[in-house]
């Protein structure tokens, strides 16, 4: 168990050395404004390269996200009827497509789901 703990702590301090030598030894240059620019052939860029991003599009795309994992999770209760009481089988059932729509409940409630806004 000491040796564990010694190989560990060795390990450690190596990569700490490792990342604090690289850190030292890098030649960036944070302010130049040539890396920091985007590249476009040699010219100057027409527009911003940093567009703004649509938060609306992002909470949608987690909102898909989340659903998507849910039914994947429904999935398998259909393979389980023989295997489980009906009792059982019904009440698991039920009681995760409540949650499933309550959280779609919440989520409409809220307006996260409105495009125009």
């Amino acid at each position: 168990m000491m040796i564990l703990l010694c190989l560990s702590l060795i390990t450690l301090l190596i990569t700490h050395i490792v990342m604090i030598l690289a850190s030292i030894l890098s030649k960036k240059t944070i302010l130049d404004r040539e890396k920091n620019s985007p590249y476009e052939c040699g010219f100057d860029p027409k527009g911003s390269a940093r567009l703004p991003f649509s938060l609306r599009f992002f909470l949608i795309a987690v909102i898909f996200l989340i659903f998507d994992v849910e039914i994947t999770l429904l999935l398998p209760i259909a393979s389980i009827l023989n295997i489980t009481s009906i009792f059982s089988w019904l009440f698991t059932s039920t009681l995760f497509l409540m949650i499933l729509l309550l959280g779609l409940y919440y989520e409409w409630k809220q307006g996260a789901l409105e495009w125009s806004s």
